[in-house]
């Protein structure tokens, strides 16, 4: 039989300028903020909020009654507030777990908000905390599984929740932690977790539209998303097995254009969605600011087929078909993975040269995701290193021909 998951902490997500009264006060429920005349700065647009005040829990009071803090903290709602208001103004409060032996608490199954999820009184929701936990242990979701309701399952705590179940603080920047540890006990620790917040560990800044960075291309925040393939129409491993995992609908697009010999080598293929990441990811995307209108893919080839290693010459012409196409196709950002390495056998030491002579002469916001295995030596990180081919030309930068 599988242990038995218990969390570890819940999670609450609050603008930091809250974060000092919540240090003093505890996190309080929404009626109780307005009842002693508490300010805060609000993180969720009115309708959210309204949605929640219009939902009753089963001991007959609306969510405004209840401090909410969640199971897992990346989820919907935190994705869909860090793209509004940015990491450097959002902090999660790790919540002690202790807070689920309080008698009066009531457990959700997923955003309480939403009809379709069940709110149990307590020894009944305590018996549903396995199973919440196995739903909400997942770097992905979606609004056809259910998954997206189900990663904001929560517990409703009456009023208030002790400041003394305050226990850790999470945040995406080095800007965000100065702020939170100014306002913090030594007692409580502040962390720095940029990929709690869908950020990378670590970015590198070649040009002002260059930019090196770790973590998930997806969530990148680009317009246009690159997936390296290869010209059989198979999507086996890697980033590519990912892509047709959580993007079907690319996966039938793209073996379609290998069927009919449109996708080949040199000529990468921009397959324009009308969907959104920010719409299939964030909490109630129709009424969110700030969201992408729209999340295309760019489909590159890098090998003829699957078995093959990564063709460097091939990538080079489909670097020179980008750099001339980029414009009429519409790609207004972009973001690639390192072309051919992992799976492909290539280096970085080869490919990253080759990648940002093309890129960093263009106008084009590029973000270029690291190869994790091996991971690139520092001095194949820098400027001197992958812009060697860079030239000034009439006051701009423009990549040479290789």
């Amino acid at each position: 039989m599988a242990p038995t998951k218990s969390p570890q902490f819940l999670y609450y997500i609050t603008h930091i300028d809250n974060l000092g009264s919540m240090l003093e006060k505890g996190i309080l429920s929404h009626a109780e903020m307005e009842s002693r005349g508490i300010p805060f700065t609000a993180i969720y647009d009115a309708e959210i909020v309204s949605n929640r005040k219009a939902r009753q829990t089963p001991d007959g009071r609306s969510l405004w009654d209840y401090a909410n803090v969640y199971f897992q903290a990346r989820n919907a709602m935190l994705f869909r507030v860090t793209r509004e208001k940015g990491v450097d103004e959002i902090c999660i409060i790790g919540v002690r777990k202790d807070v689920l032996n309080r008698p009066d608490v009531l457990i959700a199954n997923g955003n309480a908000a939403s009809y379709q999820s069940e709110i149990a009184r307590h020894d009944e929701g305590i018996k549903a905390v396995p199973q919440i936990m196995r739903n909400v242990d997942k770097e992905w979701w979606s609004d056809s599984d259910g998954s997206k309701r189900e990663m904001m399952a929560e517990c409703l705590i009456p009023s208030a929740i002790s400041p003394d179940l305050i226990t850790a603080i999470y945040v995406g920047s080095d800007a965000a932690l100065r702020r939170a540890q100014a306002v913090t006990p030594s007692r409580v620790p502040v962390t720095r977790e940029p990929h709690l917040f869908f950020k990378p560990g670590r970015t590198i800044e070649l040009t002002p539209l260059l930019t090196l960075g770790d973590g998930d291309l997806f969530f990148s925040g680009m317009q246009t998303l690159t997936v390296s393939v290869n010209t059989v129409g198979v999507m086996g491993k890697g980033l590519a097995s990912t892509a047709k995992w959580r993007f079907p609908d690319v996966y039938v697009r793209y073996q379609d254009l290998c069927r009919r010999k449109v996708l080949r080598m040199g000529r990468p293929v921009v397959v324009k969605r009308e969907k959104s990441l920010d719409e299939e990811l964030a909490d109630d995307p129709r009424t969110m600011a700030n969201g992408n209108h729209e999340t295309w893919f760019l489909l590159f080839a890098t090998k003829d087929h699957w078995r093959n290693n990564a063709n460097l010459l091939g990538i080079e012409s489909g670097l020179k078909w980008l750099r001339a196409n980029y414009k009429s196709e519409g790609i207004q950002s972009l973001a690639l993975p390192a072309l051919g390495c992992g799976l492909g056998n290539l280096s970085w030491g080869d490919v990253g040269p080759l990648m940002c002579s093309y890129l960093a002469g263009t106008d084009l916001r590029t973000w270029i995701s690291l190869p994790s295995r091996p991971e690139p030596p520092p001095e194949q990180l820098t400027p001197q290193f992958l812009l060697t081919s860079i030239v000034p030309t009439t006051g701009k930068q423009a990549a040479l021909e290789l």
